[in-house]
């Protein structure tokens, strides 16, 4: 019995780390290269991106919470270490993304933010399709497009808000 609570309670921290990751992955870089498109501004860009990691770390949080409620097949701890773990990973991931864009020009911390967020996607991939005996270069590849899909988006975007409002 205890091994069973303990397989499920690791997979509800799981869940949670992954959801939290890879959202704070890519809501954060979608946000940032939208504002940086649209603005220049290395002020909009900082607000966006703490905003992201207090706003959007809850809301997916209690999403994670609802979700894993509606199941009706988790305990309540599990429900709450899936929620936790969620905020918990989005917040850090997300601020981690301040660093460069502190330290560096604007146009350099783009570049760096990238360069970090699909180095942690790619890992994360990595352990998954490991986990999941698939091919991992096929997972990577898979959310690694993804990515390539929201920054250039988000991108466009920004520059189309920036001709029409500016």
């Amino acid at each position: 019995m205890f091994i069973a609570n303990k397989i499920k309670i690791d997979h509800s921290i799981k869940v949670g780390l992954c959801f939290g990751m890879t959202s704070g992955i890519i809501t954060t870089l979608g946000l940032m290269v939208g504002l940086h498109s649209g603005t220049h501004l290395k002020t909009v860009v900082i607000g966006g991106i703490l905003t992201i990691a207090v706003a959007d770390a809850f809301s997916d949080a209690l999403g994670i919470h609802i979700s894993e409620e509606s199941e009706n097949k988790h305990t309540e701890k599990q429900i709450w270490l899936s929620t936790l773990a969620t905020f918990f990973a989005k917040f850090f991931l997300a601020t981690s993304f301040m660093v460069p864009v502190v330290l560096l020009r604007l146009d350099q911390a783009m570049i760096v933010s990238i360069v970090w967020g699909t180095a942690i996607i790619s890992a994360l991939s990595y352990f998954i399709a490991r986990d999941g005996n698939e091919s991992a270069i096929k997972v990577i590849f898979e959310h690694l497009f993804i990515i390539f899909l929201v920054v250039t988006i988000t991108h466009f975007i920004g520059d189309l808000i920036s001709r029409l409002l500016y």
